[in-house]
């Protein structure tokens, strides 16, 4: 069990072995950070729940997050900082500590990461046809040469920490019990965002 300050920040998700740039400039979270310095260097990241009751304080939130750990910090004016989080382990919340700092703290389980099985070849080539179909109807570039030279892990991990999907289907990757369900989901979800609207080119659900 840990002890955790927290950054609720909504589709900012962070996988261990992955690094996460931030910009802090809100009060309280430039306090977080300044707090986290002075022990363990340790933030957990955890993201607000859309569905939960509506506050701006104190958002609902879900369970499952990622420990990351300050690697690289500026300071900038104005008690700013630009930190680089590296992904230390996934979270599971326990309980919310009643505290009287600005910025929020739980109690979680710490998830210890099992070694899973490679992708079968038939799934890495699935996935990689709808990563690349998914990239071109949105437009972005890729060096498809650098992908295919990638391990499972990190390739798997690193478009789920980054894919433009809503705050609930990251989650949903982040929570998923390993790589081979995490790439399954991913192409589900590639396949589902990547229908276009015709008259405003927005991602559609029908």
């Amino acid at each position: 069990m840990a002890r955790l300050s927290i950054f609720p920040l909504a589709g900012a998700i962070l996988y261990p072995g992955l690094t996460l740039p931030l910009h802090i400039f809100e009060p309280r979270y430039c306090a977080l950070v300044s707090d986290c310095l002075a022990r363990d260097r340790r933030i957990g990241m955890i993201q607000p729940r859309e569905d939960g009751p509506e506050s701006k304080t104190h958002p609902a939130l879900f369970e499952m997050g990622c420990v990351g750990h300050i690697g690289d910090i500026e300071t900038l004016e104005g008690g700013r900082f630009n930190i680089v989080l590296e992904g230390v382990s996934r979270f599971r919340t326990l309980h919310e500590l009643e505290v009287k700092t600005p910025f929020r703290q739980i109690e979680a389980d710490l998830i210890e990461e099992v070694e899973c099985r490679a992708l079968a070849p038939v799934e890495r080539a699935l996935f990689e046809r709808e990563a690349r179909d998914f990239a071109r109807a949105h437009g972005y570039r890729v060096d498809w040469e650098q992908v295919s030279r990638l391990d499972d892990t990190s390739l798997i991990n690193g478009v789920a920490q980054i894919a433009p999907f809503d705050a609930a289907s990251k989650q949903a990757l982040l929570e998923a019990a390993d790589v081979p369900e995490r790439c399954a989901l991913l192409v589900q979800l590639m396949q589902f965002y990547g229908r276009r609207d015709g008259d405003d080119h927005r991602a559609t659900l029908q």
